[in-house]
């Protein structure tokens, strides 16, 4: 019999004690700590099995092939599709969308004869049917099922053989063979491993929909996110309409796509422009500039606006929605000691419109000019598009995939490009399709668009 005892696990990162500390000593999480019954059997001393080792060149079938969701921005952000034997984790704030997402794409999967089971542990079979209404999905292939217990669930799958489970949440599901709670750190790595198991062994694709901590990180230990296969995440304002999903990690696929959703009555749609919706509702005053902010391998235009206002409050601020801060801090120093225009003693606000984040450096020179335009109150001409990244010594350095942009901006209009000027000597191939104006330095792209001092 296994002998039975306590310990104190810790439910941020997984460390254990053997008494409750106010803080733990492994994350410096405060009150994290929590009490959970653990038991320790008796270990099976009997040898395992010689591993099995095979030359590189004598595997074969090691091209995966991959199943449409039915959704090509979901395709898109997991690498082309769904890959059997996969496990895939979807976080996101609650509301946010990630179960009419899961929805969709398995009504979709249905629909196309690949047979699906949606598990939810926090909602009734009832309460799914009445979303699955709303989004218009009726498919003999979906199964639903209302349980908490992944054993219980074992004979149900088996006897279904899907070819999708996706189970919502991983935090309210458990294996009651664990004294833990359900939600605790040794609960939530089980049923991980549980899961990853069942989608190795079995060939079936796996969507495991996970909470989300008021920081933004996915709930329950680390480890969780090294276990499986891809993680997504659903971003976006709850009170806006679009919705961004974006891999941090794809072991099948490139981790820098993301899809473009909207989100409608009847569900959530795919946005296939989404440099056009976020700029339908531009501005062409002072204070705004067209970026392209290259997201994986796809380009997208951004419009930045920027807004400068005396300081009454003691220091400057710098307040930024979508962009660092810390880097538009660098840049209103760069335009102080490099362009010559005053703004170190201004308020600094700087926005990505439509709910985007941007973290390439390549928007740098964008941003640095619509803060200039909101000194100088001149606005940056509405038919360009800027790129670049923008040093401390006031230069203008190269940027990736240039072809690319310059196709984007094409498509939506744009008479010209400000690229940076090693861009525009190392440029191979056919003339591109749009007029590039390199510059070197900020000084060059102020002067450029008419922003410099009179």
């Amino acid at each position: 019999m296994a002998k039975i005892r306590t310990v104190y696990v810790c439910q941020s990162c997984g460390h254990q004690e053997a008494k409750w500390l106010g803080r733990c000593p492994a994350c410096n999480e405060w009150s994290s700590l929590v009490e959970e019954v653990v038991g320790t059997a008796k270990k099976d001393v009997s040898a395992p099995p010689p591993a099995t080792v095979v030359r590189l060149s004598a595997v074969t079938g090691a091209a995966e092939m991959r199943r449409t969701t039915g959704i090509p921005e979901l395709d898109r952000v997991l690498g082309g599709g769904l890959v059997k034997g996969a496990l895939v984790l979807v976080g996101g704030d609650p509301g946010i969308g990630k179960s009419t997402l899961l929805l969709q794409a398995a009504g979709k999967l249905a629909g196309a004869g690949a047979r699906c089971l949606y598990v939810s542990a926090e909602e009734s079979v009832q309460q799914i049917k009445l979303r699955a209404v709303r989004l218009g999905i009726d498919s003999p292939e979906l199964y639903l099922a209302g349980e908490t217990s992944l054993e219980a669930l074992e004979t149900a799958r088996a006897e279904l053989q899907p070819a999708v489970l996706i189970v919502d949440s991983i935090q309210t599901v458990g294996i009651a063979s664990l004294e833990s709670a359900v939600g605790s750190v040794s609960q939530i790595r089980a049923a991980t491993q549980h899961l990853l198991d069942l989608a190795k062994q079995g060939g079936l694709t796996v969507f495991v929909v996970a909470h989300v901590t008021k920081e933004g990180n996915i709930a329950g230990p680390k480890v969780m996110e090294h276990m499986v296969d891809t993680v997504l995440y659903f971003e976006g304002e709850r009170t806006g309409p679009y919705r961004i999903l974006r891999a941090h990690k794809n072991r099948f696929g490139s981790a820098q796509e993301i899809g473009v959703f909207e989100m409608h009555e009847d569900g959530l749609r795919a946005v296939g422009n989404p440099s056009e919706i976020f700029l339908s509702q531009r501005a062409h005053g002072p204070g705004a500039a067209v970026i392209t902010a290259l997201e994986g391998s796809r380009p997208i235009l951004l419009e930045v606006q920027a807004l400068t206002a005396p300081a009454l409050y003691g220091a400057p601020r710098r307040i930024t929605v979508g962009f660092d801060s810390q880097r538009v801090a660098m840049l209103t120093a760069v335009l102080d000691r490099r362009a010559d225009v005053d703004i170190a003693g201004l308020d600094v606000y700087v926005n990505i419109a439509g709910g985007v984040r941007v973290a390439e450096p390549a928007a740098d020179l964008g941003v640095l000019l619509a803060m200039a335009s909101a000194v100088r109150g001149r606005a940056v001409p509405a038919d360009t598009v800027v790129v670049g990244e923008v040093g401390l010594s006031g230069e203008v350095r190269a940027s990736a995939q240039l072809a690319a942009r310059v196709v984007e901006a094409k498509a939506l209009g744009f008479a010209r490009l400000l690229v940076p000027k090693v861009d525009l000597e190392r440029w191979k191939g056919p003339p591109p399709e749009l007029p590039l104006f390199g510059v070197a330095t900020v000084l060059e792209a102020l002067e450029e668009l008419d922003l410099g001092r009179r």
